[in-house]
């Protein structure tokens, strides 16, 4: 097997003295095209193009000598030091890093990037680097063919970000293009590149950070209270019958105005029924949420605290500024859509896991169609229940119900508050 394996990064840069020491004691280097041409490379090295990085490692192993990987950027972020370090090649790795294309980009650009998201997008993974551009409002992406700036485009559609292209960084072809992302699909990029999506409504981090990626927020815990998202103090309780979340409420009477910012939840709004049904959808970093009558907003934004990418639609106007308001003051960004389900639905992208707030056993066959991974609703009556069941089961997906009951009690006095039941309805697809 081989003596030993030297993987020297590359930026564009002269090779330091390691990396030239290295590379004169080689008997076979592997790397890109540009790499093999490099006027370093011993004559007599046996050369291999990088490729598959796998079948690079068994060849390596194989080899009876002393290797040299050459790689763009810092071969340990991202890069073919993972793959080489594998155990079951066998070899001793010793690394020589060089500036990341990551950090190089931000660089170019003049940014800070330690409250940045990095993804790499392949043609298996760009939906979810998408998703992290969605829902971040600054993010790296290394890019592949088929999967780079034009595509990257294409799927963020309705969403606006503004995009820093960087394409070939350290080689002479190195360009610099900054625009917004509707026009990048117009256009024919070069690989390798790296994409700076930057944009939302979020502001500016200020002072220095402590953590590498977005700061977890001011906001700690989820299934919160209303008062957590409405600045307006709670109005009175409605006694009178509870619309869907999504549905326009019944009028007020004139002993309980409506206060304009928000209505009061109601039983699909409550903490605790949105708490188990975030424990069911279970959403993550790369995750595409849709939250289908969305009511106060509080669901999508604790949604989006999670790291999710969140669509938010609702048939009444209001309720979408009121998302987009809770995910405001959660420190989050999500998209906001006015349409009624389902016909609304199809013209969204495909989603991950999908919570159903109003519109029934109708709309829950219509999410079951476009096959996301878990959906959940919930229901006031048991034969309301009993239809959204069947539509889940209809749709091939795995059948949970529950009924919870939540009572809010005032410790003072140990007296009612406020009183919750409702039927928890969820659907998990079958794994392929």
């Amino acid at each position: 097997m081989a003596d030993r394996v030297t993987v020297i990064g590359w930026d564009g840069s002269p090779l330091t003295a390691a990396a030239r020491s290295a590379l004169s004691a080689a008997t076979l280097v592997a790397g890109a095209a540009h790499h093999l041409a490099l006027p370093e490379v011993p004559e007599a090295a046996e050369r291999i193009r990088l490729g598959s990085v796998e079948l690079a490692a068994r060849r390596i192993a194989g080899h009876r000598g002393t290797a040299v990987v050459l790689a763009d950027g810092d071969p340990g972020f991202f890069g073919v030091v993972r793959t080489l370090r594998d155990p079951r090649h066998g070899l001793e790795v010793e690394v020589v890093p060089a500036v990341s294309s990551v950090a190089a980009a931000f660089a170019r650009a003049g940014m800070p990037w330690d409250d940045a998201r990095v993804v790499v997008a392949h043609t298996r993974t760009l939906r979810r680097a998408v998703n992290v551009c969605r829902a971040h409002p600054k993010v790296a992406v290394l890019t592949s063919p088929g999967a780079g700036p034009a595509e990257l485009a294409l799927m963020l559609d309705g969403v606006h970000r503004t995009f820093v292209i960087c394409e070939a960084l350290g080689t002479e072809r190195e360009q610099v293009t900054v625009l917004t992302s509707d026009k990048a699909a117009d256009l024919t990029w070069r690989d390798p590149n790296v994409v700076i999506a930057i944009g939302g409504a979020l502001p500016a981090p200020t002072g220095g950070g402590w953590l590498l990626g977005p700061d977890p927020g001011p906001v700690r815990g989820w299934g919160l209270t209303p008062e957590t998202y409405d600045e307006a103090p709670a109005p009175a309780p409605n006694t009178g019958p509870v619309p869907h979340p999504g549905q326009h409420p019944a009028p007020h009477t004139a002993g309980h105005p409506a206060p304009p910012s928000a209505p009061h939840p109601g039983t699909g709004e409550s903490p605790a029924l949105r708490a188990a049904q975030l424990a069911r959808l279970g959403p993550r970093v790369g995750d595409l949420v849709w939250d289908i009558g969305t009511g106060s907003g509080a669901f999508a934004a604790e949604a989006a605290h999670f790291g999710a990418a969140v669509i938010a639609v609702d048939a009444d106007p209001a309720a979408c500024a009121r998302a987009e308001a809770a995910a405001r003051r959660l420190g989050v960004q999500l998209q906001a859509v006015a349409g009624r389900a389902p016909y609304v639905l199809e013209r969204l992208p495909e989603p991950d896991v999908v919570r159903v707030g109003g519109g029934g056993a109708e709309v829950v066959a219509a999410c079951a169609d476009r096959r996301p991974e878990r959906i959940v609703t919930h229901a006031d009556t048991r034969d309301e229940a009993e239809a959204a069941c069947a539509a889940l089961a209809a749709g091939g997906y795995a059948v949970e119900c529950a009924l919870l009951q939540s009572v809010d009690l005032d410790p003072a006095g140990w007296a009612e508050r406020d009183r919750s039941l409702a039927f928890l309805i969820a659907g998990r697809r079958p794994a392929p």
